[in-house]
């Protein structure tokens, strides 16, 4: 049947009392085409007339039923790093907009229009979504690839759920209830751009359907909200969905890039908005804009603190951007009257890892060498760090000479500084505190780790009969803590795991972090060194790296079990801890690997 037929007996379904005026409105269709409709379908029988409207006939309500709503599935797996510091606290869809949480308010429309099959799809803080099975009856599903893959993955993981089915984005706010208990078509909620936007732009026919679509575009029809599948649609989609998960490099793509790159197979419309009607809020600053009390109260504790720290007002932190989700800690830029800070908010398990005192005692003696960015503000108890932005600052490049020497001469001039601090750093304590966390949450995977376990005991034993120094290190030295700054100046951050050390051990954990091979190790080794490394220099060099690379694979294996992932970076630590050691026995020769056993 035809669907502006439809889209009239939807309307009177609604509301029976709806005049012509208000039906050609609601339906964007002008008044003479919705007579001619209507009087279609009252001969038709579908329609009869009632006192201040129509109703639908029972036949009317049969044809109606072939297109009912099956379910609805929100997405709300992802991070929503635009919207930092706020959720690193709570996740986006969670956020309230004039008192009431987005995702609450969609899950409330879909009610409204009897859509009770609801499923969320959650990933990051999962356990957040939890209380709205009960509140609402909902359903979730977990998508562990939540931080690794874009939406495309999933959509993947829900396709057989895939029916006449709504698919909403958690973080959308829309001004009235775009919802129905039947549907006719598969559309696309759409909005049209003044100016440019660089959003997915709509190539449509004169009957509004999608016929291209291109990322970008000018006084152009756009992608924003919510979408309806149909089950034609549905049924489509899903083979290509499987076909595109399963083919490398598609971890970045949206479920959007499968539609576009096969439009030729698909039948979907635009479901037109006009302005003030769908909103998606790219940032906190975005949302100031809509709910004013977002400029008093962000409901953030981050927030809060900065308000409280530099005795301003919330909606004077302003431009606030994420520059790291690093595998410790978060961090994001945010600028106060022209000026930039970066501020730390330690990673999940951290609590467990670093004494944060001691970091603070280590930040405080380095001051003084001006080696190491301008703090602001570090809390000794909760991690939490702001400093100063370094304008135009990188990280130094690990496969540059120059900025290889400047950064082994940097090290140097740590090492000889005469600082001293209270704490110390012992690896073969650091080792039997990460075994006991990962023991203690099941986190060891690999099959030989007793016998590579037993081999860091030969490498520790060796280091305990040695005569070590013990300098004030930064035991986290790697390229990404090492600035380079316009000028060419050189400055190191991330004190978390300094203490008094064996200096070479920094070479060793450059080199690991950096993925060196033998020679670009030489490299460093002889950068640091004038005259080159001694034999037992070299050595130590070699079993601090296995030993590190074994501490930093159950490091990674503990954070894994707390739901973090790195990728094969466990694989990699844990190799050189296995290829290091084999190293540092051919160093020291036969005669030297029997006396420590």
């Amino acid at each position: 049947m035809n669907i502006e037929l439809l889209k009239i007996l939807r309307e009177c379904n609604k509301n029976n009392q709806c005049t012509q005026h208000e039906l050609a409105e609601n339906c964007h269709f002008t008044l003479k085409v919705t007579n001619n409709l209507v009087n279609t379908l009252l001969e038709e029988g579908l329609l009869k007339n009632a006192e201040n409207g129509f109703e639908v006939t029972e036949a009317g309500q049969i044809l109606l039923e072939e297109h009912r709503v099956d379910n609805a599935i929100i997405l709300a797996a992802g991070f929503g790093s635009r919207f930092v510091p706020v959720t690193y606290e709570t996740p986006k869809g969670l956020v309230e907009v004039f008192g009431e949480r987005m995702i609450e308010r969609q899950i409330k429309q879909l009610l409204e229009a009897e859509i009770t099959d609801i499923t969320v799809v959650v990933g990051y803080k999962k356990e957040k979504f939890e209380y709205l099975i009960e509140k609402y009856g909902v359903k979730l599903v977990y998508n562990e690839e939540y931080d690794t893959k874009n939406n495309l993955a999933t959509v993947y993981h829900v396709r057989h759920l895939l029916k006449n089915t709504y698919i909403l984005t958690s973080d959308n706010y829309f001004t009235k209830n775009l919802y129905n208990k039947y549907e006719f078509e598969a559309w696309y909620c759409a909005v049209k751009s003044e100016g440019y936007t660089p959003e997915w732009c709509l190539q449509i026919d004169d009957n509004n359907r999608i016929v291209d679509v291109e990322i970008g575009g000018t006084d152009m029809w756009h992608m924003y909200g919510s979408v309806f599948f149909s089950q034609d649609f549905s049924d489509t989609l899903v083979p290509l969905l499987e076909k595109a998960y399963h083919t490398p490099g598609t971890e970045d793509d949206y479920w959007e890039h499968v539609f576009m790159n096969n439009l030729e197979s698909f039948e979907m419309y635009i479901n037109p908005q006009g302005p003030n009607v769908v909103y998606e809020f790219e940032s906190l600053e975005e949302l100031r804009e809509f709910d004013t009390s977002y400029r008093e109260n962000s409901k953030s504790e981050t927030m809060s603190l900065l308000s409280f720290i530099f005795n301003i007002k919330e909606d004077e932190i302003k431009n606030i951007k994420p520059i790291k989700v690093g595998m410790t800690n978060n961090s994001f830029r945010f600028s106060i009257s022209e000026k930039q800070y970066v501020c730390r908010i330690p990673g999940q398990g951290t609590e467990n890892l670093i004494h944060r005192n001691e970091e603070y005692e280590s930040i405080q003696a380095v001051q003084p060498l001006r080696i190491t960015e301008n703090i602001v503000y570090i809390d000794p108890k909760t991690g939490i760090k702001i400093s100063e932005y370094e304008t135009g600052s990188r990280s130094a490049d690990e496969h540059n000479e120059i900025e290889l020497r400047k950064s082994m001469n940097l090290l140097r001039e740590l090492h000889t500084s005469g600082i001293v601090v209270p704490h110390h750093f012992d690896i073969k304590q650091q080792i039997l505190f990460y075994e006991d966390l990962c023991k203690t949450h099941k986190a060891i995977v690999f099959e030989d780790f007793s016998e590579v376990r037993a081999k860091m005991d030969d490498l520790l034993t060796v280091l305990e009969k040695m005569d070590l120094p013990s300098v004030f290190s930064h035991i986290d030295a790697h390229v990404d803590n090492i600035l380079v700054l316009p000028d060419g100046k050189l400055k190191l951050i991330d004190w978390e795991y300094s203490a008094m050390c064996d200096p070479v051990i920094d070479l060793s954990m450059f080199a690991l972090y950096s993925n060196y091979n033998q020679e670009q190790l030489e490299n460093i080794m002889n950068y640091y060194f004038e005259n080159g490394p001694s034999d037992e220099e070299r050595l130590r060099i070699y079993m601090y790296i296995s030993l590190s690379g074994f501490l930093w694979s159950m490091w990674a294996q503990y954070k894994q079990a707390l739901g973090v992932k790195f990728g094969d970076y466990t694989l990699k630590m844990y190799r050189y801890a296995k290829n290091y050691y084999k190293n540092s026995m051919e160093l020291m020769g036969e005669r030297k690997y029997e006396s420590t056993k």
